[in-house]
């Protein structure tokens, strides 16, 4: 007794049944949305692609200023981008502590408070005779 192979049952087209049947169904198939709406929503879809690449530059501008504001980096471009940044203030100064830590000549070297230059304070008026006074002791 001899097996049965169901696979020789099928019957499989030859290449020229194929290319008949492709054809057919490309001339009979209608249209299944007018040109024109077609064209509409690619020009829609186009516009917002265009937003969310605009979006990308902004949130990047924002969140180098975000870092310039705290000012404790020479270079604020030295932070890599992250979005959690741009939400979270908490996540921004400990991802600066972090580098800061790790690389620390990324610091801002900016001197802060009175460092005896630049435009002092008024102390008042300003008399010859007192700052001789002042130098004579």
């Amino acid at each position: 007794m001899t097996e049965h192979d169901p696979e020789q049952d099928v019957d499989e087209p030859t290449e020229d049944q194929v290319d008949e049947s492709e054809e057919t169904t490309d001339e009979t198939e209608p249209e299944t949305f007018p040109r024109e709406y077609v064209q509409q929503l690619r020009d829609e879809s186009a516009k917002y692609r265009t937003r969310a690449s605009d979006r990308d530059d902004v949130a990047n501008r924002l969140h180098v200023a975000l870092v310039t504001a705290t000012g404790r980096l020479a270079d604020p471009t030295d932070l890599t981008f992250d979005e959690a940044h741009l939400e979270d203030p908490a996540a921004l100064e400990a991802a600066i502590d972090l580098l800061v830590k790790k690389k620390p000549h990324l610091a801002s070297r900016r001197p802060t408070g009175e460092v005896g230059q630049g435009v002092a304070p008024d102390a008042g008026s300003v008399s010859l005779a007192g700052i001789l006074r002042t130098r004579a002791t």
